[in-house]
């Protein structure tokens, strides 16, 4: 009987392992750590440092408005994005099912980041601005109205993101529903039919904020589209 147990239970692994494989198989690479192909961004806005998407203001070369870079590889709907980034000072984050706008700005949702300890890890939208904080789950009807409820603490969770270090990002969109993950800890969620607002599909593109000096940088970037 036990024996029969531990083959059982290798299978399993093994199977899970299989699984697995072919769950990651699944994700397309959206930069190679080398060159910006596939991305557009303001010129001189953005360059590839040490094998990372990198932007940076300074007091020499401050950052006066924001502006993103997008990834022209497709707008999609339904996907799992998956990213890891490193802040040091300011504000920045990852948009998707967004719209371009002149100047390399944008309009849609965007997974949020930030130095200090309030926006890192919620869905913002210019449109609406935080439509789900973090440490919320929330259901938006399509007139708009919402019902919200506090699944965790987000002091808590917040020490979860490492400052100033390398942070491991995910999206999930699927339908109206939208969640959010760093460092494999669900930061918040939302199911939002709201009729007017809410964004289906559209490009991906990565913020710089203008503001005091900051540094930001992005690697090891993939994505599984679900359409």
């Amino acid at each position: 009987m036990r024996d029969l147990l531990v083959s059982v239970l290798m299978i399993a692994a093994a199977s899970n392992s299989l699984t697995q494989a072919d769950d990651n198989a699944k994700f397309v690479s959206m930069f190679d750590g080398e060159k910006l192909t596939n991305w557009e961004g303001k010129p001189s806005g953005w360059w590839v440092e040490d094998g990372t998407i990198t932007s940076r203001s300074t007091e020499a070369k401050p950052c006066l408005k924001h502006h993103y870079l997008y990834w022209t590889g497709g707008e999609p709907a339904d996907f799992v994005l998956r990213f890891k980034y490193k802040l040091i000072g300011g504000n920045s984050g990852i948009q998707f099912r967004s719209e371009k706008r002149p100047d390399f700005d944008t309009s849609g949702y965007q997974a949020d980041m930030e130095a200090g300890e309030q926006w890192s890890g919620c869905l913002f939208q210019h449109k609406r601005g935080g439509v789900v904080m973090r440490g919320m789950k929330a259901e938006i009807a399509p007139d708009g109205s919402r019902k919200e409820t506090q699944f965790a603490d987000p002091k808590q969770l917040q020490k979860v993101i490492r400052p100033e270090d390398w942070n491991e990002y995910q999206v999930t969109a699927i339908g109206s529903k939208v969640e959010l993950r760093i460092n494999g800890e669900l930061m918040c969620e939302v199911d939002d039919q709201d009729s007017k607002q809410a964004c289906r599909k559209g490009i991906i593109a990565l913020q710089m904020h203008p503001g005091p000096p900051m540094l930001v940088q992005f690697k090891d970037i993939f994505i599984k589209v679900l359409d």
